[in-house]
């Protein structure tokens, strides 16, 4: 009997023990769950503080300007740290980048092969205006009442500045010869000049004719459309202003003067540059100025002819120049976001395989 009661106390005693030491050891599991929690916490925000500071120091020096610029508000945020960056947002722009450099190439490629078949068609047309250059002359300085200025441009863009030099080049012209004692109009061939003279000189546009790249252009073609701007046009002296072709990269703003007839026997009678016409016999039975005036109209055939393809030729070469530095910045821009994406992705792999560790020595406690 007292034997039963002594092993009935050890057990109680045993038990107590017992029950004390699991609670100690439950205690004691989440104090080293809440401590590995908060090194954790500690270890994230002191990566998020390297991130940011890398981010500072590596990517803000970088010319990434271009590639915020083009974001909305929320995505150019973004770019504030490379641990807040998305790599969907950086993603989807390195996509349009890529398409954008695609579109450029084949741009580049279309105008150059334009180039080529335009480029043999002026080198053959120059032929036609330097005789009557060398027999009526080109006098820009000629002093007359009723000047025409004959401006030349494209009919679309993305060609660098050749559309902008003409229309400064015939600003000027214009007023230069817009005194109270003379008048002074505007001819115009080409979409992307009206546009610009349309804004402060609407008044003085005699005649606009736009769509001449449409179709491969002929002498047949040009000499017709020279014939109505003869005809719906009174002049003095017709200031023909275009880009004359040099190479590639290389296009020089170029003024033509055509004088018409009483301007050309005029200047004739006077001597100077002309005087030398009345050595020339004239066979036949028209008189002299008949023939100065088919000399003149034939004159501004030729010299529109050969300024339409010369400013064709520096169109498709300014427009391969362009699109050649659109594709090399686009390469650019679109290395600078490969760099920002690898950035982005390692970092967040490596945020991930630190939360992971964490977890698992947590779970392992």
């Amino acid at each position: 009997m007292a034997r039963s009661n002594h092993c009935e106390l050890g057990s109680g005693i045993q038990q107590s023990d017992i029950h004390r030491f699991s609670w100690n050891q439950r205690w004691f599991h989440r104090f080293q769950v809440s401590l590995l929690k908060a090194i954790s916490e500690m270890a994230l925000a002191a990566l998020r503080r390297e991130s940011r500071r890398m981010a500072t120091a590596v990517i803000s020096p970088r010319p990434i300007i271009p590639i915020r610029s083009s974001l909305a508000p929320s995505e150019e945020s973004a770019f504030s740290g490379v641990r807040s960056i998305s790599t969907q947002v950086v993603r989807n722009r390195m996509k349009s980048v890529k398409s954008i450099q695609k579109i450029t190439k084949a741009m580049k490629m279309v105008a150059a092969s334009k180039l080529r078949a335009v480029q043999n068609k002026t080198e053959n047309s120059r032929g036609l205006w330097q005789p009557f250059t060398a027999l009526l002359g080109d006098i820009p300085s000629v002093d007359v009442k009723k000047n025409v200025v004959v401006a030349i441009s494209s009919d679309k863009g993305l060609c660098g500045g050749i559309n902008s030099t003409v229309v400064k080049i015939s600003r000027a012209l214009h007023k230069l010869n817009s005194d109270p004692e003379k008048e002074s109009k505007y001819v115009i061939l080409g979409e992307k000049a009206k546009a610009q003279l349309v804004r402060d000189s609407k008044a003085d546009i005699e005649l606009s004719i736009t769509e001449l790249q449409k179709i491969p252009l002929n002498f047949t073609q040009v000499a017709v459309l020279a014939d109505d701007i003869l005809k719906n046009v009174e002049y003095d002296a017709l200031r023909v202003v275009f880009n004359k072709f040099h190479s590639v990269v290389s296009f020089v703003p170029t003024t033509s003067t055509i004088l018409s007839p009483e301007i050309v026997e005029r200047e004739s009678e006077a001597g100077g540059k002309l005087g030398e016409l009345d050595s020339y016999e004239i066979e036949g039975a028209e008189s002299k100025s008949e023939v100065l005036q088919n000399l003149t109209e034939f004159q501004f055939s030729c010299v529109l002819f050969n300024a339409v393809l010369e400013n064709a030729c520096s169109e498709q070469g300014a427009r391969m120049s362009a699109m050649d530095s659109s594709s090399r910045n686009a390469g650019d821009m679109l290395d600078r976001l490969t760099l920002t994406y690898n950035r982005t992705r390692q970092a967040s792999i490596t945020t991930e395989l630190i939360e992971i560790i964490s977890g698992a020595s947590a779970l392992e406690g």
